[in-house]
């Protein structure tokens, strides 16, 4: 088998660092390769040594046959990379965009109109070539930037996350785009935090820590665990309650929510007896589920997180004094002649879990910012703890955290600082102030990073401190704005673990995502397309109304896809 990469001994070392720890593998021509890991296990460090960008402190690296270090102008030529963070000009149309990397990549201006026609078909851009970068939606995006890293007819592609913050179905058309890519017998290496995005490559690089824990085909490392994957269902106590008792059993790698049940993945295949005691005295019933690579993961990296939450258990549960705590009523936001939010209205009680679901421009962050007091709606009433934000504002936002989609953090500020500034606009003093700092630090692991700016923290360290400040001053409601985007499934464990035992202690909680597995942990849905809702239910009533004898049993993606698209089919 012909390889697009081999890799011998590469090691790179940042200082007293190792990214990388002397790895070896091959990445097949022709072929689609996922490459997963935690976050710092030294994807994007190997992913841009392939594109040439930097060199390895040790080994050997070669792309299409050429070594990155000898011949880096040759790669540059015969590859294309897509980095993690939008590599695009925003302030530059598309056409504009286009025009410039096919500049930079050096192409014959006879071959440019013919080039961008065909890529503009591909992507589905044609319509917008006038519009800036910056005003594209998140999955537009990600389609110019695959459009650049296309222009030269690159032997190997290399994509860094290129799905991050982009809802299901733009991450549809867009998987859809790199496998036909794949099919036509280029060499795509495709890094991804979406486990089900790895599980249909033909292979992965599995990396923890700088070395290459699995390589090899995803259904290889999922049938490892073949009988460890179980579902509890009809649970008469609290699934969240229960999910915790469980993650504390030693029997029990990892374990999420799913609707109305919990799945759980084993260390062995038989059940031990206190979990069967567990799962009887909460009425449960517990049968075998499908294997799944996500499973496998986190089983080969030695489980997740276990299931209480530091920073809930040192919390006093929230007084009831309400039970609705945030309400919005025919809540609209209109930006000139366009309307981002139109007739918005639910209400989110006490202790529950509101999901706010949408595509890319749907008008999710718009009613976030609006029910944070930080737009003023064009009509429309909010409320937050029955305080009416056109007239309270100031009082309602002492009452909530808001964790923004873009780091709500002060770059010029260390970590250190951030933690101090925020504690003090949430009106900390003294003592308090000093040990909720404190607090933050060890149940966030944030002790090595003091000193540190977050624009140079590992992203899973910048969404802990971007949490750790909107909880500073243990707010009744919390806003979490894609709180897990991009970070590694472990990682994203943590932060639900978090999350859900602050609900436990009564907090109420709305968050946006787009990893529908997140979805499951809501206990209610408002799903947005086009600044309007056009579902309320619990994901496992949103999936019940899209089941049919072709799809009998439908995830929250399916959930998620066929209603949209059918609500898009409908306005047509």
């Amino acid at each position: 088998m012909n390889s697009a990469v081999e890799i011998r001994g590469v090691r790179k070392d940042f200082g007293t660092v190792e990214a990388l720890k002397g790895i070896d593998a091959d990445i097949p021509a022709g072929r689609l390769t996922g490459l997963v890991g935690p976050d710092g296990a030294g994807k994007t460090t190997l992913m841009r040594m392939m594109a040439a960008l930097m060199h390895p402190s040790q080994g050997e690296l070669r792309v299409a046959g050429h070594d990155v270090t000898r011949e880096a102008e040759t790669i540059h030529r015969l590859t294309g990379y897509m980095p993690q963070r939008f590599g695009l000009y925003e302030d530059l149309s598309v056409q504009e965009n286009l025009n410039l990397y096919a500049d930079l990549q050096g192409l014959p201006r006879g071959e440019t109109a013919q080039q961008f026609q065909r890529l503009l078909a591909f992507t589905g851009l044609a319509p917008f070539t006038r519009r800036l970068a910056g005003q594209l939606s998140g999955g537009m995006k990600q389609k110019l930037g695959l459009a650049c890293a296309l222009m030269a007819h690159p032997r190997v592609l290399l994509l860094d996350e290129p799905s991050v913050g982009v809802d299901p179905v733009s991450r549809q058309e867009l998987w859809r785009m790199v496998q036909e890519l794949a099919d036509e017998g280029m060499s795509v290496l495709w890094a991804t935090a979406y486990l089900d995005e790895a599980e249909r490559c033909d292979q992965v690089l599995l990396l923890d820590e700088g070395e290459i824990r699995y390589a090899g085909a995803p259904q290889a490392l999922t049938e490892r665990i073949a009988g460890r994957s179980v579902l509890v269902s009809n649970l008469q106590v609290d699934r969240r309650e229960f999910l915790a008792d469980a993650l504390d059993q030693p029997s029990v790698r990892d374990g999420v929510i799913q609707g109305g049940a919990v799945r759980l993945v084993l260390a062995e295949t038989e059940v031990s007896p206190e979990l069967s005691a567990l799962v009887a005295g909460a009425g449960g019933q517990l049968e075998p589920a499908q294997g799944r690579f996500e499973d496998a993961f986190i089983d080969l990296l030695e489980g997740g997180t276990l299931g209480h939450s530091a920073i809930a258990d040192r919390m006093e549960p929230v007084a009831a004094e309400r039970d609705i705590m945030v309400s919005c009523h025919a809540l609209t936001k209109r930006f000139g002649d366009f309307t981002a939010t139109d007739q918005v209205s639910f209400e989110v009680r006490r202790g529950e879990v509101l999901g706010l679901l949408g595509p890319n421009g749907a008008g999710k962050s718009t009613t976030f910012k609006m029910l944070c007091g930080l737009l003023k709606p064009s009509a429309g009433r909010a409320e937050v703890v029955g305080l009416d934000l056109r007239h309270s504002g100031s009082a309602a936002k002492m009452q909530l955290g808001y964790m923004a989609q873009k780091f709500s953090l002060y770059d010029l500020m260390t970590v250190r600082q951030n933690l101090e500034f925020f504690s003090g606009i949430y009106g900390l003093r003294g003592t308090q102030r000093r040990e909720r700092i404190d607090e933050m630090v060890e149940i966030f692991h944030l002790a090595p990073y003091l000193e540190a700016f977050p624009d140079s923290l590992p992203l899973g360290f910048k969404q802990r401190l971007a949490l750790a400040c909107a909880l500073m001053h243990r707010p009744r409601v919390l806003f979490l704005d894609e709180p897990t985007s991009g970070v590694d499934p472990i990682t994203r464990r943590e932060f639900w673990t978090h999350i859900t035992g602050l609900v436990r202690k009564g907090v109420t909680v709305l968050v946006t995502t787009h990893f529908m597995e997140e979805a499951e942990y809501c206990d209610r849905v408002v799903l947005v397309n086009r600044s309007q809702v056009i579902a309320l239910d619990t994901p496992d009533g949103l999936k019940a109304s899209v089941a049919g004898p072709d799809c009998p049993d439908p995830s929250m993606e399916d959930a998620f896809i066929r209603l949209v698209l059918a609500q898009q089919e409908q306005a047509a």
